[in-house]
């Protein structure tokens, strides 16, 4: 892929309707009804036919699993696994770092509308690299996030999953929701 190939596919932002090759069919299979009509991407929207492990962790995480979580990353980082989260809470936002130094895909799911978004500055060299995909099922009118946005993306994310690295599960929590789900859909944990 030469330099020229690289801007078109990661100019943005672009729209994915559910007619389109680069729509995921899971979501259809997983969520009915409830799949997004659309999805708005910005990056390379080839990344989402590769295999997606999903990255989910409570925010209130003890210490042996925050270094859990960390050997974990660099072991997705080295071994060039796609990447699939949020990366919002404290443990998602450190694993976010270290495979921001690997070379692999990253797919980056805010917990709200993206096509006004600008590309942080933690993600522009790996996104200049082609490896970062922001991807969001949320309509323009979704510009703050919410805990139900957040809700409703962290169900997006597991139904996108392929396989999912969860390293705490606080009881009665959102990730407990998501893990449920996820076992529900015989999405493997790795």
């Amino acid at each position: 892929m030469n330099a020229g190939e690289r801007t078109s596919q990661t100019a943005g932002p672009q729209r994915i309707a559910r007619h389109d090759a680069h729509y995921p069919g899971v979501l259809g299979i997983r969520l009915g009804d409830s799949a997004p009509a659309q999805l708005t991407v910005i990056g390379d929207p080839g990344m989402l036919r590769a295999r997606r492990t999903a990255l989910f962790c409570s925010a209130r995480t003890p210490g042996h699993a925050i270094l859990r979580a960390h050997d974990a990353a660099r072991r997705m980082r080295d071994a060039g696994v796609t990447v699939i989260s949020g990366f919002h809470s404290p443990i998602e936002k450190e694993c976010l770092q270290i495979l921001l130094r690997g070379k692999q895909p990253i797919i980056v799911c805010p917990a709200r509308a993206i096509q006004t978004m600008r590309i942080p500055v933690v993600y522009r060299d790996a996104f200049e690299a082609g490896r970062v995909l922001f991807l969001s099922p949320f309509a323009a009118n979704f510009k703050r996030v919410t805990e139900d946005a957040a809700a409703r993306r962290n169900e997006f994310v597991a139904a996108l999953a392929d396989l999912a690295y969860i390293p705490h599960v606080s009881p009665s929590g959102k990730t407990a929701e998501i893990s449920e789900m996820l076992r529900e859909w015989k999405v493997p944990l790795v």
